[in-house]
């Protein structure tokens, strides 16, 4: 056995039990019909399991099929759209959930694993590498997604809501989405973002959070630059875009700036900018300190609740 097959294989033994397939129906007419299937993942001993919005949203019913084929019926205890994520509760007691990474240890390059039901087909297994970290990609409600994995571990439709594993079979990512009629362009959510909108769901049943409405991408910055303003970034995110009529338009910000900190607090990744975009910010105005133009500029945004508006974008 050669080594690259080995450490799939081990890496896939270590998580393949915690996967699971689920089924929705929607009531229509006092039948109960099909509606679609996906993935998800046990992330607790008791029940707890990760999926996709899409996958379960509007579901009438939810049907949980577990490694072994025992079958439970599943309760939305959740859903953040805006991440397309989702928290499911089923009377599965006692398995051995995923391990849960930390996803601002992965590399370029290294490799990971897809694990899902794509077409029904349960437990398929593809693997490739991280193509590149920090995307930025819309959810299916029409809002951009940070933080996000582009791999071309192959995903299909049925994988949405399984999990992307590392070699040690810890889950570093939520399967959510590919580019139609593109090849090897898969994305996921990162689990540490994952993480932080679970416990939200858990204890309130949907998320709140600040919004500023950028694009942005992590990059390494200009160590000559960093010392030239005394700043202790290791990295900065470099704003891909700015959305129209949003708290980052209002606030001048611009496609090109580099990102440096928020609220006074440096920001190295879209993780920590994730964490510092919370509840209690919605309706403040927060300083943004940003380069541009080898010159730092500090910027107000006065910030707004995530899907207090709507967005509009070309399909």
């Amino acid at each position: 056995m050669d080594s690259y097959s080995q450490l799939v294989i081990d890496a896939v033994e270590k998580a393949k039990t915690s996967v699971v397939k689920i089924d929705t129906f929607k009531s229509k007419g006092g039948k109960t019909e099909p509606k679609g299937s996906g993935s998800g993942f046990l992330f607790s001993s008791d029940g707890y399991l990760f999926t996709n919005s899409h996958v379960i949203n509007s579901a009438d019913k939810i049907k949980v099929t577990l490694y072994d084929g025992s079958v439970h019926e599943g309760a939305i205890i959740g859903e953040d759209p805006d991440f397309d994520l989702a928290v499911v509760k089923t009377s599965a007691y006692g398995y051995t959930p995923a391990v849960l990474g930390d996803s601002s240890a992965i590399k370029i390059g290294q490799l990971v694993v897809a694990i899902g039901n794509p077409y029904g087909f349960q437990h398929t297994v593809t693997a490739g590498v991280v193509s590149a970290l920090g995307r930025s990609l819309r959810s299916q409600s029409g809002r951009l997604m940070d933080n996000i994995i582009q791999t071309d571990a192959s995903l299909n439709p049925g994988n949405s809501g399984g999990p992307l594993i590392n070699s040690d079979g810890e889950v570093i990512g939520v399967n959510t989405a590919t580019i139609l009629g593109a090849q090897g362009l898969c994305f996921s959510i990162s689990i540490n973002t994952a993480k932080d909108i679970a416990i939200q769901l858990i204890q309130e049943g949907k998320v709140r959070r600040a919004y500023m409405g950028i694009r942005t991408q992590e990059i390494n910055t200009i160590t000559k630059l960093l010392h030239h303003h005394n700043l202790k970034n290791e990295k900065a995110l470099f704003v891909i875009s700015v959305e129209p009529n949003s708290p980052s338009s209002r606030a001048g910000i611009k496609d090109g700036d580099f990102m440096i900190s928020f609220d006074s607090i440096t920001v190295n990744t879209q993780d920590e900018l994730f964490r510092l975009l919370t509840a209690d910010k919605i309706g403040r105005t927060a300083k943004v300190t940003v380069i541009r133009n080898n010159e730092l500029l500090h910027l107000y945004a006065t910030l707004i609740e995530s899907g207090s508006h709507s967005v509009h974008h070309p399909n």
